[in-house]
C-alpha cells in the first residue's frame, strides 16, 4: 500500500483513519523488507529471511541465576570489619551425571521435533507476506534435548540442591543494606558448560539495645531524674569502642535536648574519620512518690508560686 501513491496520500492525510479497512497484505504487499533493511548496513545476515532473526538463539549456554543472601552483623563487626561465614542453599551441577541429566553421564541427544532449537516455527503465507509464529517446542519444552534414561540422582535435571558455606570479608564501616558480590557462587547454568551466576551478600547491622544506627552516627536515649535535669549532673555512657565516656549535663537541661560526643560513632565507609554519638535527653517524671518527696515538691511549688508573684509585683 505505501508504495501506491494514492494509498500513501490517504495515509498522509488521515493517518490510521485514512487506511481503515485495508488488510496487512494491502499495507505491506510488494515491499521487500530484506532489501529495505539491507540498505541500512546493520550487519545482519538476511540469508534465511528477515523473521529468522527472531528464531535465532543466543550463542553459548546461558549464565546461571544470581542468589541474594541477607546477613546481620553486630555493630562491633561494622566498626572493625573482618571475616564472616555465610551459609546458603543453591543448585549445583549433579556430580553423578556431570550436569548432563542422563543416567550414563553422556550429553543428551537433540530433540527430533525441533532439531535442538527448543522452538517450534509455524509459517503462513498470505500473498507476498510471510508470517512466522515462534513458540516453545511442546516435546522438549524449550530445552532442545531429549533424555532417554534420566540420572537417578537428579531426576534428569542435571543439578541438585546443596548447602554451601563460604567466608566473606566485611569492609570497615560497611553501610546498612550494602551488597557484597561473590562471582561464580550463584546458581549453576541450566546447560552444561555454562557460567554460574553470582552470589550477593546483603549486609545489615543487627539491632543493638544500646544504640540506634544512622549512617556512621550512633544515637542513644538517656533519661534523667528531675533533680539531675534541674541541677545538672555527670553521665557515664557506653561507647562502641569499649568502656564508658563521661558527659557533663548542664543545669536546667530540657527534655529533647541532644548532646554530641564527637568521633564516638562508626568509621565512615570509604572515608577517613568516624561518626558521632548523639545522646537525646529525656526527663523522667515519677508516677508514684513517697510522703517526704511529696512534701518537697509541695515546697518547691510554693517557692515557684512566690517567685512568680514577686515577678509581677
Amino acid at each position: 500500500m505505501l508504495s501506491d501513491p494514492k494509498k500513501r496520500a490517504e495515509y498522509d492525510a488521515g493517518g490510521h483513519a485514512g487506511v481503515a479497512g485495508y488488510s496487512a497484505e494491502d499495507l505491506f504487499g510488494g515491499i521487500d523488507f530484506e532489501d529495505l533493511f539491507r540498505g541500512f548496513n546493520l550487519g545482519f545476515d538476511f540469508g534465511g529471511g528477515l523473521f529468522d532473526l527472531f528464531s535465532r538463539r543466543r550463542r553459548g549456554p546461558p549464565q546461571g541465576g544470581n542468589i541474594e543472601v541477607d546477613i546481620a552483623i553486630p555493630l562491633e563487626k561494622v566498626a572493625s570489619g573482618g571475616e564472616e561465614t555465610v551459609r546458603y542453599g543453591r543448585y549445583a551441577p549433579c556430580e553423578r551425571c556431570h550436569g548432563q541429566g542422563t543416567a550414563d553421564g553422556k550429553p543428551p541427544q537433540a530433540c527430533p521435533a525441533c532439531k535442538g532449537s527448543g522452538q517450534q516455527v509455524t509459517t503462513r503465507q498470505k500473498g507476498n507476506v510471510s508470517m512466522r509464529q515462534i513458540s516453545t517446542c511442546p516435546v522438549c519444552h524449550g530445552s532442545g534435548k531429549q533424555i532417554g534414561q534420566s540420572c537417578p540422582a537428579c531426576g534428569g535435571r542435571g543439578e541438585v540442591e546443596k548447602t554451601e558455606s563460604l567466608t566473606v570479608t566485611i569492609p570497615v564501616g560497611v553501610e546498612d543494606g550494602m551488597a557484597l558480590r561473590v562471582a561464580g557462587r550463584g546458581m549453576a547454568s541450566p546447560e552444561p558448560g555454562g557460567i554460574p551466576g553470582d552470589l550477593y551478600v546483603v549486609v545489615h547491622a543487627r539491632p543493638d539495645p544500646r544504640f540506634q544506627r544512622n549512617g556512621a552516627d550512633l544515637w542513644r536515649q538517656e533519661s534523667l531524674p528531675i533533680p539531675d535535669a534541674v541541677l545538672g549532673t555527670k553521665l557515664k555512657v557506653p561507647t562502641l569502642q569499649g568502656g564508658k565516656a563521661e558527659v557533663d549535663v548542664p543545669a536546667g537541661i530540657q527534655a529533647g535536648t541532644v548532646l554530641r560526643l564527637r568521633d564516638k560513632g562508626l568509621p565512615r565507609f570509604g572515608e577517613r574519620g568516624r561518626g558521632d554519638l548523639y545522646l537525646q535527653i529525656g526527663v523522667h517524671i515519677p508516677e508514684k512518690i513517697g510522703r517526704e518527696e511529696r512534701e518537697l515538691y509541695e515546697r518547691l511549688r510554693a517557692l515557684a508560686d512566690k517567685a512568680r508573684r514577686h515577678f509581677w509585683e
